[in-house]
Order: C-alpha cells, then structure tokens, then sequence
C-alpha cells in the first residue's frame, strides 16, 4: 500500500492522538490538546481557510505528523522558553513547528522533510514570514536538529529541562520529569519560488 500525505482533519483527532502516546510518549498530548492542535493549525488565505498541518497516512494508518500553528494561533510551546526579541520577525508574522514524528518503520526516507515542505507551501501562501520550534537536543544522534539546520533554520537560545512540568512519559527519560533540553531554531520563509518557463 502506498504512503500518502494530507492535512489534518477531524476525522483523524483520536488516531493522531494514538500515534502520539506511542511515538513521542504517552499523554503527550491530552485529547483536548489534540483538538486544540487541530484549531491553531487552521489559517486564512486568500483562496479560503487553509491547514497549516499534515500527516503521512498509509490507508487509515497513520504513520507521521507535522503539526504547525498558524502566524496569531499561537504564544508559546510545549515549555515556558521563548526569546521573541531574538527573532528577526514578530510573533504574529511567525508560525510554529509544534512537533514533526515519524513512526520507527519509516525513519531516514526523507518523509519528515516533505511534510514540513507541505507545511511551509501553506505558510508562505497565507503570508507568514518566519517559523520558530524547539528542537530536541537529545535525539538520537542530534537528529531533531541536523534536519531543521538542514532546513535552514538557525539556533536561538537553549533552553534546559523545557519539558520538565509535563506529566508524561518521555521516550528518553521515561518517567517524569523529562530531563531534556530544547534549542530554540528560527527559519526565513523564502519568498514564492519562480515558475519556471519551459528551460531546464
């Protein structure tokens, strides 16, 4: 069966919620947090409302998410540590990479990178200029961060123990509290890309 990459919709709020408690760790994410993450991802555009977040799906199954808050949806993350006056951008042109997971099975094929790809097309259509996200220092082999500087996005500030008030199980650290560090990383959204004219 092939993979196929949608925006969120409420219809997949209970499954992203199973896919969290096993992926990142259980209660992560609350169900009211779920149904929350479903309404900050929701922006205006133009051509009418727009999903700022997507999962990779195989059928029903879901098997990866990329959550994004739209530019005014939003005022902090998961944790207390935020450094706005760092940004090149305001807090209301800016969005929010809340949380990129991949199930296990499909780690290192490049889908995380397509569904922030997907994420920054609708961004730059509604007219955001910058995103900021914690990236997780502890990844396994500093992956979290190797992908967003392969992105483009440059670090802040670190902020220790971020996660450290959450009430849940961290995959790391297990029992809380959770004793890992978030770097705080900020991106330039570049501008619509050119069409090209027939040239290769």
């Amino acid at each position: 069966m092939s993979y196929s990459m949608v925006p969120l919709s409420e219809r997949d709020l209970i499954d992203l919620k199973a896919f969290t408690d096993r992926e990142i760790g259980k209660d992560y994410y609350s169900m009211d947090e779920v149904r929350e993450i479903f309404r900050k991802s929701h922006a205006r555009a133009p051509s009418g409302l727009k999903m700022c977040s997507f999962l990779l799906k195989e059928g029903e199954r879901v098997l990866g998410v990329r959550i994004t808050y739209a530019p005014g949806n939003w005022n902090h993350g998961k944790g207390p540590g935020l450094t706005a006056d760092s940004w090149p951008f305001t807090l209301n042109e800016t969005a929010y990479f809340q949380s990129l997971f991949l199930a296990s099975e499909i780690q290192g094929q490049g889908w995380g990178t397509q569904l922030s790809d997907k994420s920054v097309e609708v961004l730059r259509e509604i007219g955001a200029k910058g995103i900021v996200c914690h990236s997780w220092k502890e990844s396994p082999g500093g992956s979290s961060t190797k992908y967003l500087e392969k992105m483009g996005f440059q670090p802040i500030k670190e902020h220790p123990l971020y996660w450290q008030h959450l009430n849940y199980n961290c995959t790391r650290c297990l029992k809380p509290p959770c004793q890992c560090t978030a770097v705080e990383m900020y991106y330039r959204i570049p501008g619509k890309r050119p069409e090209k004219n027939g040239e290769e």
